[in-house]
């Protein structure tokens, strides 16, 4: 009979993705195991598609949380599974992963709830390592060893017949967003043989028509909400390149190994969240600053007030990658 295998990651975009590297290392090593996905709800059309997931379970965090986190662990010992991994460090998931029912438990040692693991895996975000080969970490208990590069399987779409450039100028937090008025000056000085396409969530529509319009240069498109997660790597695929800050859609052009520009303003890539792609760069700030890093993922306003970490980030850099 072969393995029925839990993977577990309700966190945001870019974590899903930084865990598809478990999902190809377990689909060539066990060809015949079944591999079920845990993701929040939102997340899951980024795997609706990969050819190795047989089932997705969906996490409403929203809508009743915890009743819901019950139900889902009702579920979830009623597979029966053989091996649970849990690619999270926070408490929900590690009480899935603690009560499953299943023999084989791994999940990393800052989990809470790691003392109810069968297999604790060390997690350190000062080693070096890329967050991509600490997932695959959690696979040492079961002998098998992978590539450090996401993978998502993406639609076809229709691409521009002109050459292009996406700009993803919005994040979750505001601190690892680049200064809107900085992506105005880019689409103002960037060649006008290039078409500008502007990508983000429906939520993002605000800001993008505001930099659009300041920029009053044609050729320039918002695609907010247009596409979904997969279609937008698609897309992102077949840029000459796409400038980022450290979010969901950096993760998205490693995912599909298109040319990419990673601006970190608050954060730093050193905490192994960096892009992957085979074009890539890391634009930041030259200054040394005693405040940056300001956190793991960023604030809603800067700490400081002077907002350093981003300002002194110059379109000049990006302009040099496109020369």
């Amino acid at each position: 009979m072969s393995q029925r295998i839990l993977l577990i990651q309700t966190a945001f975009i870019g974590d899903v993705i930084l865990a598809t590297p478990i999902i190809e290392a377990i689909a060539s090593a066990l060809p015949t195991a079944r591999l079920d996905v845990l993701v929040r709800k939102g997340n899951e059309s980024l795997l609706i598609d990969n050819p190795h997931v047989s089932t997705l379970h969906v996490w409403d965090k929203k809508g009743a949380k915890y009743r819901h986190l019950m139900a889902l662990l009702k579920t979830i010992r009623s597979q029966r599974y053989d091996v649970v991994i849990n690619c999270q460090r926070f408490a929900a998931s590690g009480l899935l992963t603690a009560f499953s029912g299943a023999p084989v438990r791994i999940g990393f040692d800052r989990n809470p709830f790691s003392a109810f693991f069968s297999h604790k895996i060390h997690h350190d975000l000062n080693s070096g390592k890329h967050e991509c080969e600490r997932n695959l970490d959690l696979l040492a208990p079961l002998n098998i060893r992978g590539q450090a590069r996401p993978r998502l399987y993406t639609p076809k779409v229709e691409l521009p017949s002109r050459p292009y450039i996406t700009l993803s100028p919005a994040s979750v937090w505001f601190t690892k967003q680049w200064p809107r008025h900085k992506w105005v000056e880019l689409i103002q000085r960037l060649p006008e043989a290039l078409e500008v396409y502007l990508l983000g969530a429906p939520g993002d529509a605000g800001l993008c028509d505001w930099i659009a319009h300041q920029a009053g240069r044609e050729s320039v498109f918002n695609l907010c909400g247009r596409f979904s997660l997969t279609e937008s790597a698609a897309f992102m695929r077949g840029a000459k390149l796409n400038v980022v800050n450290d979010s969901a859609p950096m993760h998205l052009a490693s995912a599909v190994n298109a040319p990419v520009a990673a601006i970190f303003c608050s954060t730093i890539p050193e905490f192994g969240f960096g892009p992957l792609s085979d074009q890539r760069a890391v634009l930041q700030t030259p200054e040394p600053l005693p405040c940056r890093p300001c956190g793991l993922h960023g604030h809603k306003a800067c700490p400081k007030q002077h907002f350093k970490c981003a300002e002194q980030i110059e379109v000049e850099q990006v302009l040099s990658l496109l020369r």
